[in-house]
C-alpha cells in the first residue's frame, strides 16, 4: 500500500465502514487520538494484515482499544502505588484511612512510562514477537510493575505475592516503598524503587541516568530487537549517546529502537527539551549525529505502537539498502521523541511537583488533596469486566511467543567459550603480553561470541598491539590497516561510553583496558551492572553472561612521569568494596600469573574482574606451577628464611613484590627470619559479609597455611592506599600493634618509579624501617646510617635507588 497517510476524510469513511476503528478513534479515559496518530494506526493495521501478522484490520483496532484500557488502568494503579494502601475495584472514592501515612514515588515519570510500556506490550501482541526493553530512568519502575501485574507478566515470586486479585494488588501498594525487611536485613518484598531482579524482563536498574543511552545499541544480537526508553534529562548530560550511529552495524547488532520520553522536566526545573526551541534544537542535533528523529504524541499508547513499528521498518529498509549498495554506514538510526508533559494523566501534570508527589499534601491528612486524588483517578478507572476482556484479548494475541519477562536479552546465557592453550614464559616481558595473546586466541577460537574491546586510551601504549591488529578500531571511514568499518574495538575518549559497550555485550567476549587513574570514570556504570547481577543471584536467577576483565594498566606506580592526576588507586579500592563473588580484584605480578588467571575470568558467569597490571617489562617471578597455584589460592609463599624473630612480609602488586624481595635480602643478611607471601587476590582473605561471599574466599586451610598465627609481626606493602588495604584485610592483619601497612599515600607529581615509591614511603628501605619498629630495634640494625637518614627524610633519596 502507499506510504502516504490517509486524509481526515478518508479516516471518517474508514470509521463508518469499521466500527472497531470508530470505537478506538473515540479515545478512552485520558487518551485522545490525534488525527496524525489515527492515520498512523490506519496504515499500521493494513501493514500488519499484509504481513500476515493479523487476520484483519478489525483485530488490530480491537487490540488497540484493549491497550487503551490497560494503559488507563496502569495510570490508575501507578497513582495508587504512590498514595494508597488499598484499591477499590468498584471505583468508589477512597477514604482517609485508605491512604498511606507516608506517600512516596517518582509519580510523574512513571505516569509518562505507562503509555510507552503498554505500547511496547501492544506491539509485541500485534506482531507475535517478544522484543526486549531497557529503561534508562529506572525510578519509573511503578509503570512497569503495574502493567506487568495487569497483564500477568510476572516472575514466580511476584505472582505469588501480587497476583491474588484485590488482595495481591493491595499488597503491591503496601510493598511499594514499604521498607519491610527480612530477618537478614534484606528487603522483604519482591519489589523495589527502581528496576530490579524481580522486575519481569528488566536487564538494568537504570539508577544512574545516562548509562542506558550508552549501552542500548550494544545489547541486542542479530535477530533481536530492543526498545530503549530514554530520559530527556540524561540526554542533556550524557553526550556519548550521540555516537551510537558510528558504532551500530547490522552484521553484529540487533535492532535497537531508542525512544526519548520528552516530558520537559527533571526533578525541580524544566529541561532544555521542555521548550519548543530546545526540542527543535535536539532534533537537529540528532540529525547531525546520524539519527533519524521522529517526533510523536507521547501521551497516546497507540502512537508508541505505531512509532516502534515504523522505526523497525525504517531501520530494516536501510539495512536492505546498505546491502544493495545504496547506503553506507553510518545508517540513519530511527530515534523516537515522545512529546508529553511530566505526570500526564493526573493532577499537577507539567509542574515540578509532578516529579514525585503531585498533590498539594498527603490525602490521608488533607481533605482537599483527598478530593483531588479521587477526582483525578476517576477518569482513569477501568471496570473489572472491561479490564479482564482487555487482558484476555492481549493474552490471546500472545500467539505462543515468550512472555516479555523471557525476552532473549533478559535470559542471556551464551555457550561456554573454548579456552585457548596457555603458553608460559621464563623471560622478562610485559604482563600485558599475556592478555594480548590470550584474548586474540580466545576470539579466534569462539567465532560465535561477539567480541567487544573498550578503549579510551591507546591500545598500543597499553601493550595490546595484537588485539589492535586482529580486531581493529570500529570507524566509518578507515584511514589505515588498524581501522575497519566492522572493527570490534570501541574507541572514544569517554571511559563511560567504552566500558558501557562491553557491559552491554552480554552475549559475547569483552575486554577493557585503561589508565588506572581514568578507570575511576567507569565506576558508576560498572557498579550498576554488579549490583543488578548480585540481585539476580539473590533472586535465584543468576546472570548468565560471561565474565571478563577490566584492566587498570599504566597504573599509579608506572605513571610517575605524569602529574598526580594520573596517579590514583581509587578504582581497585572501590571495587574491592563490592561483593567479592561479583568482582575479583587481582594484582598479577608477571606474565605467567596474568596468563594463569584468564581462563577462570572468562569461564565465570555474571562476574567481572579488575586486573591491576604493569605494562612495562617485568621479571618472571613465578613459573607455571606457581602461577596456577596463585590463580587457585589467591596468594603464595615466595620465599622463607628461618632466622631470628621471624616476620611475615606480604607484597600486593608487581613493583611491591620487587621492593619486598630487596628488603627480604637485607633481612637474610641480618639473619632475621621472614616469610614472604605474594598476595594476588586480597578479596579472598577478607571477612565474608554474607553467605554468597563465603564461596568466593580462599579454600579452607589456605589462609592458615599462608599466614600462620606464629608469625605475629607483619608488614604489608600494597599497591593501594594502606588504610584501605588494612580495613579489608584485618583477618590477616589482626593486631594493629604488631603490623605495618605501606602503600600509596596520595603523594606524587612528575616523578619516576623510584621517586613515586620514595614519596609514598613505600620503598624496600621503608619496609625495613617498619620491620625494625616491629622488632623494637634501631633502623640502623637493618639499614646503613645514610639509608636510615634518607628514610627519615634527612638524607639523599638517591641512595635508596
Amino acid at each position: 500500500m502507499s506510504q502516504l497517510l490517509p486524509s481526515l476524510a478518508e479516516l471518517d469513511q474508514h470509521a463508518e465502514a469499521q466500527p472497531a476503528f470508530a470505537a478506538w478513534r473515540a479515545g478512552y479515559g485520558p487518551f485522545e487520538h490525534a488525527p496524525q496518530t489515527q492515520a498512523a494506526v490506519f496504515r499500521l493495521a493494513h501493514q500488519l494484515v499484509q504481513a500476515n501478522l493479523q487476520p484483519d484490520v478489525d483485530s488490530v483496532y480491537r487490540l488497540l482499544s484493549a491497550v487503551d484500557r490497560l494503559g488507563s488502568a496502569g495510570l490508575w494503579l501507578v497513582v495508587h502505588m504512590t498514595y494508597a494502601r488499598r484499591v477499590r475495584l468498584d471505583g468508589a472514592p477512597l477514604e482517609a484511612e485508605d491512604f498511606k501515612e507516608t506517600p512516596e514515588g517518582h509519580t510523574g515519570g512513571a505516569l509518562n512510562m505507562v503509555p510507552a510500556y503498554v505500547g511496547y506490550l501492544g506491539l509485541n501482541a500485534l506482531t507475535g514477537s517478544t522484543r526486549g526493553w531497557l529503561m534508562g530512568q529506572g525510578h519509573c519502575v511503578a509503570a512497569i510493575e503495574a502493567l506487568n501485574l495487569l497483564t500477568g507478566n510476572l516472575h514466580p515470586e511476584q505472582e505469588q505475592a501480587y497476583a491474588d486479585g484485590e488482595t495481591g494488588m493491595n499488597r503491591l501498594l503496601q510493598d511499594f516503598y514499604g521498607y519491610h525487611q527480612a530477618s537478614d536485613g534484606s528487603p522483604a518484598a519482591p519489589l523495589g524503587s527502581h528496576v530490579n531482579a524481580h522486575t519481569a524482563g528488566g536487564i538494568a536498574e537504570g539508577g544512574y541516568l545516562g548509562f542506558a543511552e550508552l549501552q542500548y545499541a550494544h545489547i541486542p544480537l542479530p535477530g533481536e530487537t530492543l526498545v530503549a526508553f530514554l530520559s530527556d534529562g540524561a540526554a542533556e548530560e550524557q553526550r556519548g549517546s550521540d555516537w551510537i550511529p558510528r558504532w551500530w552495524r547490522a552484521e553484529d547488532c540487533g535492532l535497537a529502537l531508542p525512544v526519548m520520553i520528552a516530558n520537559g522536566r527533571r526533578i525541580e526545573q524544566r529541561t532544555q527539551l521542555g521548550t519548543h526551541e530546545g526540542l527543535e534544537g535536539f532534533r537537529q542535533h540528532l540529525a547531525g549525529c546520524g539519527f533519524d528523529p521522529i517526533p510523536f504524541d507521547g501521551r497516546d499508547p497507540a502512537a508508541f505502537v505505531c512509532i516502534l513499528w515504523e522505526m523497525e521498518q525504517r531501520l530494516a529498509r536501510r539495512v536492505e539498502e546498505k546491502a544493495r549498495g545504496i547506503l553506507n554506514y553510518p545508517l540513519p538510526i530511527p530515534y523516537g521523541i515522545a512529546e508529553t508533559v511530566k505526570g500526564f494523566g493526573f493532577y499537577g501534570a507539567g509542574s515540578n511537583a509532578a516529579h514525585n508527589l503531585p498533590l498539594p499534601a498527603n490525602p490521608r491528612l488533607d481533605a482537599e488533596s483527598r478530593e483531588l486524588f479521587n477526582q483525578h483517578v476517576a477518569p482513569l478507572f477501568v471496570a473489572q469486566e472491561e479490564l479482564q476482556a482487555a487482558r484476555t484479548l492481549l493474552a490471546r494475541n500472545r500467539q505462543g511467543r515468550p512472555l516479555e519477562r523471557d525476552n532473549p536479552m533478559a535470559l542471556r546465557r551464551p555457550p561456554a567459550p573454548v579456552m585457548p592453550r596457555l603458553s608460559f614464559r621464563d623471560d622478562s616481558c610485559s604482563p600485558m603480553a599475556a592478555v594480548d595473546e590470550f584474548f586474540v586466541e580466545l576470539v579466534r577460537a569462539n567465532p560465535g561470541l561477539r567480541p567487544r574491546v573498550g578503549n579510551p586510551d591507546e591500545l598500543a601504549s597499553n601493550r595490546l598491539g595484537g588485539v589492535l591488529r586482529a580486531l581493529k578500531h570500529r570507524v566509518i571511514d578507515p584511514e589505515n590497516e588498524l581501522e575497519a568499518v566492522d572493527g570490534s574495538i570501541i574507541t572514544a575518549l569517554n571511559e563511560e561510553a567504552v566500558v558501557s559497550a562491553c557491559l552491554a555485550n552480554q552475549g559475547g567476549l569483552n575486554l577493557v583496558a585503561s589508565y588506572e587513574a581514568f578507570c575511576v570514570k567507569m565506576l558508576g556504570a560498572v557498579r550498576q551492572t554488579l549490583i543488578f547481577a548480585r540481585l539476580q543471584k539473590e533472586a535465584g536467577r543468576p546472570a548468565g553472561w560471561l565474565g571478563w576483565p577490566l584492566i587498570a594498566t599504566s597504573h599509579t606506580w608506572e605513571n610517575g612521569k605524569n602529574q598526580q592526576s594520573h596517579q590514583d588507586t581509587t578504582f581497585c579500592e572501590a571495587l574491592l568494596g563490592e561483593m567479592n563473588d561479583m568482582v575479583r580484584v587481582l594484582f598479577p605480578a608477571d606474565h605467567n600469573s596474568a596468563k594463569a588467571l584468564l581462563p577462570s575470568i572468562y569461564q565465570a558467569r555474571g562476574q567481572l574482574a579488575c586486573l591491576v597490571m604493569p605494562k612495562r617489562e617485568r621479571p618472571q617471578f613465578f613459573d607455571q606451577a606457581q602461577a596456577e597455584r596463585l590463580a587457585r589460592d589467591g596468594a603464595i609463599v615466595v620465599e622463607e628464611y628461618q632466622g631470628d624473630d621471624p616476620l611475615l612480609l606480604i607484597a600486593c602488586g608487581s613493583y611491591q613484590l620487587s621492593e619486598m624481595r630487596r628488603a627480604a635480602a637485607r633481612l637474610k643478611e641480618a639473619e632475621c627470619g621472614y616469610r614472604l607471601v605474594y598476595l594476588q587476590e586480597p578479596g579472598r582473605f577478607r571477612a565474608p559479609r554474607d553467605r554468597w561471599e563465603i564461596e568466593a574466599l580462599a579454600s579452607d586451610g589456605v589462609a592458615e597455611r599462608l599466614f600462620p598465627d606464629r608469625l605475629e609481626m607483619r608488614v604489608l606493602l600494597t599497591h593501594m592506599r594502606p588504610e584501605v588495604a588494612r580495613g579489608h584485610l584485618w583477618p590477616i592483619l589482626p593486631d594493629a600493634r604488631k603490623s605495618s601497612v605501606l602503600g600509596y599515600r596520595n603523594r606524587g607529581g612528575t616523578l619516576d618509579e623510584s621517586g613515586m615509591q620514595f614519596a609514598n614511603r613505600a620503598t624496600w628501605a621503608n619496609v625495613l624501617a617498619a620491620c625494625a619498629r616491629l622488632r623494637n630495634v634501631p633502623r640502623t640494625a637493618l639499614l646503613t646510617p645514610d639509608e636510615a637518614a634518607a628514610v627519615a627524610g634527612k638524607g639523599d633519596p638517591e641512595i635508596l635507588r
